[in-house]
């Protein structure tokens, strides 16, 4: 597994709080569902690079 690495941002309360309930709901730790949608959206602008 990779070395995880610890950073600190800011985030709007109303998307942390939408995180919380999806971090309940799907039984998954906030930081999986956030390396998740980096993931997301490093894919997405890699598909967009190659267009």
């Amino acid at each position: 597994m990779a070395e995880k690495k610890m950073f600190a941002t800011r985030i709007d309360n109303d998307i942390l709080k939408a995180l919380k309930h999806l971090s309940v709901d799907t039984e998954s730790p906030i930081s999986t569902l956030i390396e998740e949608a980096i993931q997301d959206l490093l894919k997405k602008y890699e598909e967009e690079a190659e267009e």
